[in-house]
């Protein structure tokens, strides 16, 4: 796959045209909480107008559409509060909302003539799910936090990001195994409603992916610029 160039959308481009060219790009605006029906303004101006630091939104933007996950973004400059929306934002909409769809479309579209195997395919997802909540529950009550004590200069918190970097996991992994599971060994003949989940499923793998590169490629080294910052050593 060729590599994205860093910086492909900038601020002066319509924000109209990224999200007609790019429709994933509307995950991004409902968490940023940027609402539809911008005309022809341009990107910056309808992040100036939500509020949204616009090189922080183009980073995400620019990181979701890139083939390589795994590319470099250390020249962005960031902007750590509106990143913290962004990941609270996004913590909210995969456990109350698309996990949850997930589930119950998953339980309508098991057969019933496969009532012991749909049990521990619904206990499976019940415990990837569990897995999601505890690991987004804690960047919410420790992560977090911490991070916002720093944007006010206490740092009163006996915490560092390299913690939160040793802890750190794709939380897409399991969701790929049990994708996988399914595809290889769930035989039934309602073939239009399971793959639709698994549409659903492969749609969340990849948007958890892209979650945890902001997660490790942009808000993480913000963090560690911060923490260098206030320790007075150059990043």
């Amino acid at each position: 796959m060729s590599k994205l160039k860093i910086g492909k959308y900038k601020e002066a481009d319509s924000m109209s045209n990224l999200i007609c060219q790019n429709y994933p790009a509307l995950l991004v605006l409902s968490r940023f909480e940027m609402k539809l029906g911008f005309k022809d303004k341009s990107i910056g101006e309808v992040c100036n107008e939500n509020n949204v630091d616009t090189k922080t939104f183009l980073a995400i933007i620019n990181l979701l559409l890139c083939d390589d996950i795994n590319h470099d973004c250390s020249n962005y400059d960031l902007f750590a509060p509106s990143l913290i929306l962004y990941l609270h934002n996004s913590h909210d909409y995969f456990v109350n909302y698309r996990l949850p769809d997930i589930r119950e479309k998953l339980k309508n579209a098991l057969t019933q003539e496969l009532k012991d195997l749909n049990k521990a395919v619904l206990y499976y997802f019940d415990e990837y799910v569990s897995e999601v909540r505890k690991h987004m529950s804690y960047e919410e009550e420790i992560v977090f936090p911490y991070v916002r004590s720093l944007i006010e200069g206490k740092k009163k918190i006996k915490y560092n990001i390299g913690i939160f970097i040793k802890q750190h996991n794709q939380i897409e992994i399991k969701l790929t195994e049990f994708k996988n599971i399914m595809i290889k060994y769930y035989e039934t003949e309602s073939t239009n409603e399971i793959n639709n989940v698994l549409f659903d499923i492969f749609n969340c793998e990849s948007d958890l992916a892209v979650h945890n590169a902001v997660e490790n490629k942009l808000f993480v080294p913000a963090i560690i610029e911060m923490e260098l910052k206030k320790s007075g050593k150059k990043p």
